[in-house]
């Protein structure tokens, strides 16, 4: 495999950090520094920032049901922090996040490699919701919503359309959307542009990985058949 993948699936960092240690010059393949693009063999000896890296034969997946009030970050100065949460024994980091006051499905691992797979817009991978907001829902509503919504995004602080998504109505407060955009606050940004305030925002859905019914609040191991499915 790649240097960076090699990195990544040890646990150390993600692979986008892998290739900043890499062009930085921070790590040396049999005490060799190399760069972008090398491959690791078996029995090569790799090292980032001095570090003796080891291939992980098991990496950890799992499956948290994210309550309210959880900051999905590894900061341990964060009160609140999803590591602090779960308090496993082992080194592993959120895939992606769900904002503090939203609840449902996320992934921590220790394996780097998937996170950039996960996350990449432009590989299209949906993610859904539920979502429940304050007055009653019509169809003009679900039907805007599904066409793309005008919303502001601060981290290229202009006003940009988002993708057409699938937007199915519950109830009259609640609807079901499935987004291959992950945008900061989407959702609740797009509801607030037709004048609707999101009570409750709960992520059900990652490709085809199912919350089902994994109470809040607990998490489980991902099984070999779900972990297939992810890399895919």
């Amino acid at each position: 495999m790649r240097g960076n993948q090699f990195i990544a699936s040890s646990g150390y960092c993600s692979r986008r950090r892998a290739d900043v240690l890499i062009r930085e010059q921070k790590v040396t393949v049999n005490g060799v520094i190399v760069g972008i693009g090398r491959m690791i063999n078996e029995g090569d000896k790799v090292k980032v920032e001095g570090r003796l890296l080891l291939a992980k034969e098991n990496a950890i997946y799992i499956m948290l049901n994210k309550p309210p009030g959880v900051t999905c970050t590894t900061a341990a100065n964060i009160e609140g922090n999803i590591i602090d949460f779960l308090n496993y024994p082992e080194r592993i980091f959120p895939v992606g996040r769900l904002d503090k006051q939203s609840e449902g499905l996320i992934l921590l691992t220790d394996d780097g490699s998937i996170v950039n797979d996960l996350l990449r817009e432009e590989n299209n991978e949906e993610k859904g919701y539920i979502v429940t907001v304050d007055k009653e829902i019509t169809a003009g509503f679900i039907t805007s919503m599904a066409g793309g919504v005008e919303i502001y995004n601060p981290r290229k602080k202009t006003i940009i359309t988002t993708k057409k998504c699938r937007v199915i109505q519950i109830d009259d407060y609640r609807f079901k959307i499935t987004l291959s955009q992950g945008l900061n606050r989407q959702i609740r940004r797009m509801c607030r542009h037709f004048q609707f305030t999101v009570t409750k925002l709960q992520r059900v859905q990652i490709k085809d990985l199912m919350l089902g019914q994994l109470e809040i609040g607990h998490w489980r191991y991902l099984t070999v058949e779900e972990v297939f499915e992810l890399k895919k």
